[in-house]
């Protein structure tokens, strides 16, 4: 294969993309062939780097006439293995870096129409330009690209007031299989003419065809945010708290972070520029966000009667009000950094899941407690989304213990976490995806018949699963 792509494929490959844009060097295409924990290495012939979506059109109708398989690629910042080829060095890997351009901002429909390859922090710097808001944020915006967002349908830390990424688009291109493209860049939000095509290929990690462009909504920009460090008892108090803020604020809360007392202190010991805002410690904490478009005095009075109420009931231990933007920053330092500062402290086991919100404290109850009587000294560091029901249910290595040893149970410690998050309604991905580190557990619990549709669904649009094999689906029998 290697050899016919060799001599059959690199010069048509090159007329397409120009001599730049083809990689074959093993050094050049070495950062396109590992995934961003380095959990997953594959093998390619060539890194292709089409710049138009005329030009991943004539490469995916290269492919297809050729049966040769593609791996999409955006940021490759993907935490589940779906951007990273396999071993076998067939496939092409197809990078949407070159497609970074924002082709339309129109504030009076609060839309952007940007492809793939522009980075996340770009879109949002665009959407600011003209005083809006585009709210899809997480820990890697300034390397993550819009098109992977969408391919994994990313969540982060504004999916409790705006959604999710599949909740931000309202239209996409799409190149298909075949190399055919659909223009479904629609800036319409109401469309009521048959399926809602863009929701097949949000999501499908690039299994169904590759996004090139997408319209994405936008929003009035806040201009009163306020922010507060708030620690409590447990994640029950969170709940509680969450519930109150969204009833006593008109629903301005725009994020809700919970930390444990664990991950909270790896990440001030490990950290630099973090501290604990705290005279004492707390056995939990919550980040909390409230936003507005105006009038910071309401907002930030909202806040002091919330957390003043809470205190006065026994709900919250202690709070601090960010006094400044800068202090605000130091906040969210602390909640962005948690990953970095457990992948310091040792091997870790980790999760995403999600569990309806009112189910948080049970979850963790029954998960934390399963997990230590099966690893003994084990460390449950979870934060996350609790305002999403969204969860890092982490588990780091016990301390002084064995990292490879624990490693060895992660099987066991995966079975309890998505077999509790299963019992009470939850979904073992909540916002990274399947990629190849889930497709397995994906089969034993997703129901029998979602299966079945997705597999009609991938069949119909890729019949020869030249997109992304072996990503999101395992073989039918696995």
């Amino acid at each position: 294969m290697e050899a016919t792509l060799e001599s059959a494929l690199r010069d048509r490959l090159t007329d397409i993309v120009g001599a730049g844009g083809l990689l074959t060097e093993p050094a050049d295409m070495a950062p396109f062939l590992v995934d961003e924990r380095k959990r997953y290495r594959g093998a390619a012939p060539a890194v292709v780097r089409p710049s138009t979506t005329d030009e991943v059109a004539r490469v995916v109708a290269l492919c297809a006439a050729g049966k040769i398989p593609i791996v999409p690629q955006g940021g490759n910042t993907g935490l589940c293995g779906a951007a990273t080829p396999d071993a076998s060095g067939r496939a092409l890997v197809l990078s949407l870096a070159r497609l970074n351009r924002v082709r339309e901002v129109d504030p009076l429909n609060y839309t952007i129409t940007v492809e793939a390859g522009v980075i996340l922090a770009d879109v949002q710097k665009a959407a600011a330009e003209v005083d809006r808001l585009f709210p899809l944020s997480l820990g890697g915006e300034g390397t993550a690209r819009i098109g992977g967002n969408l391919s994994t349908n990313a969540g982060g830390t504004g999916v409790l007031r705006y959604g999710n990424a599949r909740d931000l688009a309202l239209g996409l291109e799409v190149v298909l299989p075949d190399g055919r493209v659909w223009d479904g860049l629609s800036a319409l939000r109401k469309d009521n003419t048959g399926y809602d095509l863009k929701h097949l290929f949000i999501g499908a990690e690039g299994t169904l065809g590759i996004i090139t462009a997408a319209v994405l909504k936008l929003f009035p920009r806040p201009h009163a945010v306020e922010t507060a460090l708030v620690a409590i008892d447990d994640s029950a108090a969170a709940v509680e708290l969450l519930a109150r803020a969204r009833a006593a604020t008109g629903d301005r809360v725009s994020a809700f972070e919970l930390i444990l007392r664990l991950p909270f202190e790896m990440t001030i010991a490990r950290i630099e520029g973090t501290r604990d805002p705290f005279a004492e410690r707390h056995p939990c904490y919550v980040l909390a966000e409230l936003s507005a478009g105006a009038g910071r005095d309401d907002v930030r009075g909202q806040m002091e009667s919330l957390l003043a109420d809470a205190m006065e009931d026994g709900l919250v231990r202690d709070a601090v009000i960010a006094e400044s933007g800068a202090q605000a920053a130091d906040f969210w330092k602390i909640r962005e950094t948690v990953p970095e500062a457990q992948t310091r402290e040792g091997v870790s086991i980790k999760h995403d899941i999600s569990v309806p919100v009112s189910r948080i404290p049970v979850f963790m109850a029954e998960a934390s407690a399963a997990a230590e009587a099966a690893v003994d000294g084990v460390r449950v560091c979870a934060f996350g989304h609790v305002g999403d029901g969204n969860l890092h249910f982490n588990m780091s290595q016990p301390a002084g213990g064995d990292g490879a040893a624990f490693l060895e149970r992660e099987a066991e410690l995966n079975a309890i976490v998505h077999d509790t998050a299963a019992r009470h309604g939850g979904s073992i991905s909540a916002e990274h995806g399947i990629g190849q580190l889930k497709r397995e557990a994906l089969v034993r619990y997703k129901p029998g018949i979602a299966i079945d549709l997705m597999r009609r669904i991938k069949a119909a649009l890729d019949p020869d699963n030249l997109m992304n094999p072996g990503k999101v689906l395992a073989p039918p029998d696995s």
